[in-house]
Parts: structure tokens; C-alpha cells; sequence
């Protein structure tokens, strides 16, 4: 039985959507390729029509997430630090930010998924860039990598510690820390 190219299309954003959601819950050696295409509601036989390999599919993976976090993000950046630390954030990794969920993993991997992963952050860092005060382009990007970077770090430092009233703490400090830094800016 032939599938239609668009059905072939629907299967495969299937396959990454579910590959990214089990990627960013339980990292990458942890699921194997027969769980994505369970997920997905696929056969496992129909895997190598989407992907020549499992690193292929992680570096689309990668791209896909990284594409699909652009779709919710508020264009205004104290409400997008409301949104991200925050504990419903901090305890839904499957559905949360790929950066946090993935960075610290692909070194080990293949350079086509760091190659994703770099695209992907760059443009996160172009979007925050426009939304920094600030008298140039080049201070307005400071800010935003620096910014990024500590929410980025922020929310694994709070996954790392699970339950613990410290995981609140790092996540309510930060935010407040980064929203004075930003109102000084202002």
C-alpha cells in the first residue's frame, strides 16, 4: 500500500514530534527508535523511509524542537520570563524548552544535531535581541545571551534538584534577579 506525499509528511512530523517529546524527557540513548515510531503510532519497518539512522533522526529532531519552541513565545520579555521559570515548566521537560532539555546532552552526539541545536539558538538569541533595551545592537545581543543563559541554566539547576524548596528558590530568584537587571536596563 503506497502513502500519499502528504500523509508521508504528517508521519514524519508525527515521528518528530514524538521523538523530541521522549528526547527531552529522557535524553537520547535512553530511546531507541521503536519507541519514537510506538509513539508516533508507527511501525518500527517504517523508520528507515523518514531517516537513514538514528543520528539522523535526533539532528531533525533537534531542528524540529528548536523550530517548534518559536510558535508560543510571548514578544514581550518579562511576561516570556514568567512563562519559562516557573515550576510548571520546570516539572514538564517532555513539552518545555529543547535548549534546556538537550544542550547539556549533545556533545556526545553527532555534529549534525550540535549543527541543529546552534541554529536553533541563535535564532532564540535573535528573538530576545529584539526584545533588550539598550543603546546598540551589539549591547541589546549581551543582554540577550546573558539573559538566555541564566533562565537556560536556571531551570536545569532547579530539574537537577527535584523536589527540593531549593528548586523553587533558583527558579523565583532568578526570574526576580533577571527582571531587576532588566528594569535597571530599561
Amino acid at each position: 500500500m503506497r502513502v500519499s506525499r502528504e500523509q508521508m509528511a504528517a508521519n514524519r512530523a508525527r515521528i518528530l514530534d514524538e521523538a523530541g517529546r521522549l528526547f527531552r524527557e529522557r535524553g537520547f540513548d535512553a530511546v531507541t527508535v521503536a519507541d519514537v515510531m510506538n509513539a508516533a503510532g508507527l511501525t518500527h519497518g517504517g523508520f528507515y523511509g523518514h531517516f537513514a539512522s538514528k543520528d539522523a533522526l535526533i539532528a531533525a529532531s533537534v531542528a524540529h524542537s528548536m523550530a517548534s519552541q518559536d510558535a508560543g513565545e510571548p514578544t514581550d520579555f518579562a511576561r516570556f520570563l514568567d512563562a519559562y521559570l516557573v515550576p510548571q515548566h520546570r516539572d514538564a521537560a517532555a513539552q518545555g524548552c529543547p535548549t534546556a532539555a538537550l544542550a547539556g546532552l549533545l556533545r556526545t552526539q553527532q555534529p549534525a544535531a550540535r549543527t541543529a541545536m546552534a541554529a536553533g539558538l541563535s535564532a532564540q538569541i535573535d528573538r530576545l535581541t529584539a526584545l533588550m533595551p539598550g543603546d546598540s545592537d551589539a549591547e541589546r545581543r549581551r543582554a540577550a545571551i546573558g539573559n538566555w543563559s541564566a533562565m537556560v541554566g536556571a531551570l536545569i539547576l532547579a530539574r537537577a534538584v527535584g523536589d527540593d524548596p531549593m528548586s523553587d528558590r533558583i527558579l523565583a530568584d532568578t526570574r526576580e534577579w533577571l527582571g531587576d537587571v532588566e528594569g535597571q536596563a530599561a
